[in-house]
C-alpha cells in the first residue's frame, strides 16, 4: 500500500483468517476459502432464546486441565458437554476475534474477521457452535468494537500510515491505560466496517449474539476512567458523552435485531446510562441486557473486611440497585476477578488453606469451613437477587484455586523497572476441572451446589417470575429473605447464630418444602436442615406479607422454599442425578 511515509505492507482489514509463522512475530493474512466440498456444513437449528440466560464463560485456550493451549475440537467434546451437565443454557466465548498478544484476553484484537487461529481453522470453530446447538446451548461471542490493538504491523493502527484511518488522531484515538486505539465512530468507513464485522460473526459462524466488552470506555470521551457515577442526567447527557459512539451501539443493536430476532445482546456498563436495555424503535440504545458490574465490585468490598462487618441492608441495596424493567445479567466473579493481580471469591475466602484442608480425608478447618459456606450464600444470593440472568467464569462454581497467569516475558519499562515474567509457563493458565470432578475433595461440593443452583431455576423460573419481594433485611439477625416466584429465599449470614421456629413472611397461603439446602452434605454442609420437613402457613401479616411459616435457619446458610401446588405429592430437594450426555 502506497501511504503519505512510503509503501506498508498490512494484512487487509476484512482478513477472515491469520496465522504466526514460526519463528515470526507479526501474524500473516491467509487467504481462506475450502473448497465447497471441505466447507463445515452445520446440521442443527439455532436453540430457542431462553426465557432466562444462565451463561458460562470460557476461554478456548486455557479450558485445558493440561498446562497447554487449547483447541476448538478439545472444547467441542471435553467442555461442551460439561456445561451442558452443569445446567447452563449459555456459552459465552472470550479471545474468538484474532489477537496477536495471547495474554491480552482477546481484548488487543488486530483482525476483526479472523477467528483466533491459535485454537483451530473457522471451521473447527464452526463444528464447535453447530455441537453447542445441538446440546441446547445458545453462543455469545465477546466482542470487542470499544477500542482495537496498538500493533501496526498486523493490526488496523496506521493502516494507511496515519493513525485517524480508523481511528480519532491524536490523544482521543488512544487508551493510555489499555495502550490500545480508539475507533471514530463519527467515521462511514468505521460504522460499515464494524457493522459488517457484527454481522458476519452471525451469519457466517451462527453466533447467537454478542457481550459487547467495554461499552462506557465507547459512551464517553472520559471512558469511565476516575468518574463515579451518581445517577445524575448531567453525567449521561452531557458534553463527555460520544454521541458517535451512542448512535453506533443503536445501530447495531437495530442491525442485529432487524436481521436475527432471536439473538442476544449484552452490554458492559458500569455507568447505568438511562434506556440501556430499551428498544432502538422506542428511543433507546437496544440492548436486551446491561451486565451488573457493580456486585462483583461489592463482593470484593466486602470480603476485604470480615463477614462480622458486613451489612446486609449493603447488599440487597446492590444487587437490586437497577432501573425498572432494565434485564440486567448478575455475577458474583468473572474472568476479571481471576486473573494475576487479583483473587477469586474462593481465594479471598479461604487462602493457603486450599492448598492443604480441601482432601475430605483430612481435617478441615474454621477457615475452610467458613468459606465453602459464603462461598455458597454469596453465589446464591447474586443469582436470587441481581438480574434477570446470571454469569459465572468457567471453574469458578467449584472453587478454582490459584488465579489466571497468562505465559510471558518480564516486561522493561520506560522508567527502568522491570515487571517479572513467568518464564512463559502455562502453568496457571488453565482450568483444572478435575478438582471439581473428584468426589473425594471439598471443590465436588461447591459444584454441586452450583448445578443444583441453575436447575432450580430450570424447575422454578423464578429469575423471570414478575413476583418478587424482598420481606426482611436484619441488620441485628444478618437475615435476608425475599419471594421469586413460588420460591422464598432465606438467608443467615449470622457466623454463629442459628434461629429455630424463626417466623419468615410469605405471600401465597399452602405448605411450603425444601427445594434447595446450601447446608446439605452433599455440597459440603453440616446436614442441619431436615428436607422430610413440611412448612404450613398461617393467616396474619408479618413483614409486610399477608401470611408466614416457622423454619429453623442455620449459622451461614441459604436454604429456599418452594410452594408445594396443590397437584404435586412432593417437591423434592433439587439434588441432580449424573446424566451421560448423548454424542
Amino acid at each position: 500500500m502506497d501511504t503519505p511515509s512510503g509503501v506498508k505492507d498490512s494484512i487487509p482489514a476484512w482478513i477472515n483468517y491469520s496465522l504466526q509463522l514460526p519463528d515470526e512475530i507479526p501474524y500473516n493474512g491467509i487467504y481462506y476459502d475450502p473448497p465447497e466440498e471441505e466447507r463445515y456444513i452445520f446440521q442443527h437449528p439455532r436453540p430457542k432464546k431462553p426465557k432466562s440466560l444462565r451463561i458460562y464463560e470460557s476461554h478456548i485456550g486455557m479450558s485445558s486441565p493440561e498446562p497447554k493451549i487449547n483447541s476448538y475440537v478439545n472444547f467441542r467434546d471435553e467442555v461442551l458437554p460439561r456445561i451442558k451437565k452443569l445446567g447452563y443454557n449459555a456459552v459465552q466465548i472470550m479471545a474468538i476475534q484474532e489477537h496477536s498478544y495471547y495474554a491480552s484476553f482477546g481484548y488487543h484484537v488486530t483482525n476483526f474477521f479472523a477467528p483466533s487461529s491459535r485454537f483451530g481453522t473457522p471451521d473447527d470453530l464452526k463444528s464447535l457452535i453447530d455441537k453447542a446447538h445441538e446440546l441446547g446451548i445458545v453462543v455469545l461471542m465477546d466482542i470487542v468494537h470499544s477500542h482495537a490493538s496498538n500493533n501496526t504491523l498486523d493490526g488496523l493502527n496506521m493502516f494507511d500510515g496515519t493513525d485517524s484511518c480508523y481511528f480519532h488522531s491524536g490523544a482521543r484515538g488512544y487508551h493510555w491505560m489499555w495502550d490500545s486505539r480508539l475507533f471514530n465512530y463519527g467515521n462511514w468507513e468505521v460504522l460499515r466496517y464494524l457493522l459488517s464485522n457484527a454481522r458476519w460473526w452471525l451469519d457466517e459462524f451462527k453466533f447467537d449474539g454478542f457481550r459487547f466488552d467495554g461499552v462506557t470506555s465507547m459512551m464517553y470521551t472520559h471512558h469511565g476512567l476516575s468518574v463515579g457515577f451518581t445517577g445524575n442526567y448531567e453525567e449521561y447527557f452531557g458534553l463527555a458523552t460520544d454521541v458517535d459512539a451512542v448512535v453506533y451501539l443503536m445501530l447495531v443493536n437495530d442491525l442485529i435485531h432487524g436481521l436475527f430476532p432471536d439473538a442476544i445482546t449484552i452490554g458492559e456498563d458500569v455507568s447505568g446510562m438511562p434506556a440501556f436495555c430499551i428498544p432502538v424503535q422506542d428511543g433507546g440504545v437496544g440492548f436486551d441486557y446491561r451486565l451488573h458490574m457493580a456486585i462483583a465490585d461489592k463482593w470484593i468490598e466486602l470480603l476485604k473486611k470480615r463477614d462480622e462487618d458486613w451489612r446486609v441492608g449493603d447488599i440487597v441495596h446492590t444487587l437490586t440497585n437497577r432501573r425498572w424493567l432494565e434485564k440486567c445479567v448478575s455475577y458474583a466473579e468473572s474472568h476479571d476477578q481471576a486473573l494475576v493481580g487479583d483473587k477469586t471469591i474462593a481465594f479471598w475466602l479461604m487462602d493457603k488453606d486450599m492448598y492443604d484442608f480441601m482432601a475430605l480425608d483430612r481435617p478441615s478447618t474454621p477457615v475452610i469451613d467458613r468459606g465453602i459456606a459464603l462461598h455458597k450464600m454469596i453465589r446464591l444470593v447474586t443469582m436470587g437477587l441481581g438480574g434477570e440472568g446470571y454469569l459465572n467464569f468457567m471453574g469458578n462454581e467449584f472453587g478454582h484455586p490459584e488465579w489466571i497467569d497468562f505465559p510471558r516475558a518480564e516486561q522493561h519499562l520506560s522508567d527502568g523497572s522491570v515487571i517479572p515474567g513467568n518464564q512463559f509457563s502455562y502453568d496457571k493458565c488453565r482450568r483444572r476441572f478435575d478438582l471439581g470432578d473428584a468426589e473425594y475433595l471439598r471443590y465436588h461440593g461447591l459444584q454441586e451446589f452450583d448445578r443444583a443452583m441453575q436447575h432450580l431455576e430450570d424447575k422454578y423460573e423464578f429469575m423471570t417470575s414478575e413476583h418478587q419481594f424482598i420481606s426482611r433485611k436484619d441488620e441485628g439477625d444478618r437475615m435476608i429473605v425475599f419471594e421469586r416466584g413460588n420460591l422464598v429465599f432465606v438467608f443467615n449470614f449470622h457466623w454463629t447464630k442459628s434461629y429455630s421456629d424463626y417466623r419468615i413472611g410469605c405471600l401465597k397461603p399452602g405448605k411450603y418444602k425444601v427445594a434447595l439446602d446450601s447446608d446439605d452434605p452433599l455440597f459440603g454442609g453440616f446436614g442441619r436442615i431436615d428436607h422430610n420437613a413440611e412448612y404450613f402457613t398461617f393467616d396474619g401479616w408479618y413483614d409486610d406479607r399477608p401470611r408466614s411459616i416457622m423454619v429453623y435457619a442455620p449459622s451461614r446458610t441459604a436454604v429456599v422454599y418452594a410452594l408445594v401446588e396443590e397437584e404435586e405429592a412432593v417437591v423434592e430437594v433439587v439434588v441432580v442425578e449424573e446424566e451421560p450426555i448423548e454424542e
